[in-house]
């Protein structure tokens, strides 16, 4: 699966009289409006004091040009049917004078809302490209997996959080993190992209993946704040048949061999997240899992589990899990991401993050194969053991 982001810069509007436009239909509509039930009721001032409802209008949807061409129709025809009404001459003059002041007023006000939108955009587009150099995509395949990942950011204006996610093939297998850190907004990405780079780096290096930890760790204790941390879940394919697992005062993740067995990955020692080691000394453990052909392994952070509906109910990942699941990774993720914007009513409250990966049944069309060279380093490896 793609990675379900929000992507984009800012809206393509369409058209009118030459200027950029979000809704250019409604203001004209709403003149001809005014000056239809003139025409019908022979109102007078009445109605046509109405118009400036047009230009005013224009300013929330069209660019300084868009509000002028509407203030300059509106003018033109409030003065005609002010003068086929029999409009005296003062209050004939008033009519395109409250135009023109409404218009003026309405045109800087778009300037205004035209620019903050440009600043907008170019703000998502920047954050947009750090959050691809952040979270970078993953394929659809990598090493011996199937792997699907889903993202949403809270705060949809700056399309990027404080949730983590990697996954890379490493000489020790692939391995994997999912984190979350504590805090939102810049400090956070901070953080984030700290971890993610420290993990990418101690993967390659380290044999041993609470090794790989210990790095993280080191690094969060000399760069984090006394009341920062991050939790997270590393976990390895060092061997077949095996994942090793390591959970840093994160949610456990959830291991699937059948929609009717979803089993949460409890650490028998649980530890508290990364960065607080000092607080406790009490190193993580390593947790050895049975992981075959056509098992799947979800990854979550919290925002995803503390999802609330209106009646303050969480979102029930298990059993959404369970309900969705497939051989695709794209679409059983897909079709929970919709479920739980479906359950907080469209928009959730804090970043949410899932990466599901699956071991393809072997000889199953559209399974991975590996190269040679790979097939044999793992025969050697299973014979030394």
């Amino acid at each position: 699966m793609s990675q379900a982001r929000n992507h984009g810069g800012a809206p393509q509007p369409t058209r009118l009289f030459g200027h950029r436009s979000a809704g250019p239909l409604l203001p004209v509509l709403i003149v001809l409006t005014v000056v239809l039930v003139d025409l019908v009721g022979a109102t007078g001032t009445t109605w046509l004091s109405l118009l400036v409802a047009g230009p005013a209008l224009a300013a929330t949807t069209n660019g300084p040009r868009g509000v002028l061409c509407v203030g300059l129709l509106a003018a033109v025809l409030g003065t005609a049917l002010g003068a086929r009404d029999g409009v005296p001459g003062p209050e004939l003059a008033a009519v395109p004078a409250a135009l023109l002041a409404v218009t003026l007023a309405s045109a800087l006000a778009g300037a205004l809302r035209s620019r903050r939108e440009q600043v907008l955009a170019d703000v998502r587009s920047v954050a947009e490209a750090a959050q691809h150099a952040l979270l970078k995509p993953v394929p659809a395949t990598v090493g011996p997996f199937e792997v699907a990942v889903c993202y949403s950011a809270a705060a949809a204006e700056a399309r990027i959080g404080g949730d983590l996610y990697a996954l890379v093939p490493t000489p020790y297998g692939v391995r994997m993190i999912v984190g979350d850190v504590r805090g939102k907004g810049l400090p956070a990405v901070g953080t984030a992209a700290l971890v993610v780079g420290v993990f990418r780096e101690a993967a390659y290096d380290e044999p041993d993946l609470l090794a790989v930890v210990d790095r993280i760790e080191r690094s969060l204790a000399r760069n984090l704040g006394a009341d920062d941390f991050v939790t997270a879940v590393v976990a390895g394919h060092p061997r077949p048949g095996e994942l090793e697992v390591v959970n840093c005062g994160h949610a456990p993740p959830l291991l699937v061999r059948t929609p009717e067995e979803v089993l949460a990955v409890e650490s028998p020692h649980p530890v508290p997240p990364l960065g607080l080691r000092a607080l406790t000394d009490q190193r993580p453990d390593l947790t050895v899992l049975p992981f075959a052909d056509g098992d799947q392994l979800l990854l979550y952070t919290d925002g995803v589990i503390e999802a609330r509906d209106r009646h303050r109910e969480f979102y029930p990942l298990a059993e959404g899990l369970a309900r969705h699941l497939c051989d695709e990774p794209a679409r059983t993720l897909g079709s929970i991401h919709e479920e739980l914007l479906a359950h907080v009513g469209g928009r959730l409250h804090d970043d949410a993050a899932l990466v599901l990966i699956r071991k393809p049944t072997a000889g199953v069309p559209g399974a991975p194969v590996l190269p040679q060279p790979a097939l044999e380093s793992r025969a050697l490896g299973e014979q030394a053991v």
